[in-house]
């Protein structure tokens, strides 16, 4: 990506490599530029169904694709793995890795991160679910809870070592609890000796009203009946006031547990404040109708780093793998057409504003058990369940990810096993007292 004095074509930057940059990289296509795609990564990952890697169903590789591979046959595009610093809107240029790169459009799909609400220091008690190290720190955290309560003769640290909170009931939340709820009363209790699994408490805490609060109210009830069904603690109008290494306080409510998850809030990727631009107050980058940065027309934000509003409803555009993909493609259009117009000598065609399509929505709670909301019609229990499944193996990038996938989840549910529960790291069971030995 370094400068050259001879005449080059056009310039396209995409910084990262999710469902919007990706979607964005091959709306480019055959386009006479080119297209640099930077990421920290170097793979691409279908993020939705990290909650199974975490919960033990999948492999980190089952849900990812290298990026280089992706574009292998898009001779336009190359990768460069590597962390963007800053932006320089006026001068048109990026910052990555101490080198500053020159660019004609520049495409911000950086995506979000997991936001405390002011209390950072909570991020190391409580991990999200952003990123493969999120779900395997937080399946490590998971099996080492009942490593040690097996250990555990102390009640009260083997009851907080079988205690695990999730914190916030969006999708994420609630696919998390319904899995780990399954696992320990389903899965693994003739897998222990001495501790009975099926005493484990999984309690979701969200501050609203009712979980799924995105979906409609029906998707909402008939989720809350699943998750209660499975035996799911779910508390609502609850929030998380503090915590710490023994537990969750909500008000004046102390609730031990040594497994706290974060599930609750996210905010756009850090390097939006570097602009200079107004950003929402969740740290996202506020974009005009073409979602391209007011003042800056060369420059667009799509996907969950942008605070953006569709053309046909106004309402804001939703911080999801669908929102991301369409807003790529869109903004992948506009780009090639004003480039092969330029080329031409021509004059672009006038941008049109982005209207969002919601497809609907769907969540996963468990085995045979789910809510969607499709085009206006609203499904739960098993019909839901084969559906949301269907979806999602039918939008995993490659051939590879869909065959380990669908034998993965066929395995899962003939045998009532989850084949991924490897304990990796160096972190040993909180033990508080170990049994005797001899």
């Amino acid at each position: 990506m370094g400068e050259s004095t001879e005449q080059r074509e056009p310039r396209v930057i995409i910084v990262g490599g999710g469902f919007g940059g990706v979607a964005t990289a091959k709306e480019l296509n055959g386009l006479s530029a080119d297209v640099g795609l930077v990421d920290k990564r170097n793979y691409h990952l279908f993020q939705p169904l990290l909650y199974q890697v975490a919960t033990a169903a999948l492999n980190p590789a089952d849900i990812a694709a290298p990026i280089r591979r992706v574009f292998r046959h898009q001779k336009n595009v190359h990768v460069v793995m590597g962390e963007v610093e800053a932006v320089d809107l006026e001068n048109r240029r990026i910052t990555v890795k101490g080198e500053q790169v020159s660019y004609d459009y520049l495409v911000l799909a950086a995506g979000a991160a997991d936001f405390y609400f002011g209390n950072d220091h909570w991020a190391k008690i409580a991990p999200g679910l952003k990123s493969i190290d999120d779900a395997t720190e937080i399946r490590r955290r998971f099996l080492l809870a009942f490593e040690a309560a097996e250990l555990e003769t102390d009640d009260a640290a083997r009851q907080a070592a079988l205690t695990f909170v999730v914190v916030g009931a969006g999708p994420t939340g609630c696919e998390l609890a319904g899995a780990m709820i399954e696992i320990a009363h389903e899965v693994i209790p003739a897998d222990f000796r001495h501790v009975d699994t099926t005493t484990a408490r999984v309690i979701l805490m969200e501050g609203g009203p009712r979980v799924l609060p995105a979906m409609p109210e029906k998707n909402s009830a008939d989720a809350l009946r699943q998750l209660e069904d499975l035996g799911v603690e779910v508390r609502l109008n609850t929030r998380v006031t503090d915590m710490n290494e023994d537990g969750v306080f909500c008000g004046d409510e102390f609730v031990p547990t040594h497994n706290i998850l974060w599930a609750a809030g996210v905010k756009g990727a850090p390097v939006g404040q570097t602009l200079g631009v107004e950003l929402d107050r969740s740290g996202r980058i506020v974009v005009g109708p073409d979602l391209s940065i007011p003042g800056h027309p060369n420059v667009f934000v799509i996907g969950d780093q942008a605070a953006a509003k569709s053309a046909k409803t106004g309402k804001p555009v939703p911080g999801v793998a669908q929102g991301a993909m369409q807003g790529g493609a869109f903004v992948g259009k506009i780009i090639r057409q004003e480039i092969e117009a330029q080329q031409r000598g021509g004059q672009p065609p006038e941008r049109n504003a982005f209207s969002y399509f919601d497809k609907g929505s769907m969540a996963t709670i468990g085995r045979n058990r789910a809510v969607a909301d499709v085009f206006g019609l609203k499904m739960q229990g098993f019909i839901a369940w084969v559906l949301w499944a269907a979806i999602h193996i039918l939008f995993l990038i490659s051939f590879r990810n869909k065959v380990l996938v669908s034998i993965g989840w066929l395995w899962t549910y003939i045998f009532t096993a989850r084949g991924a529960r490897l304990i990796t790291g160096g972190r040993e069971p909180r033990v508080k007292r170990p049994p005797k030995i001899g």
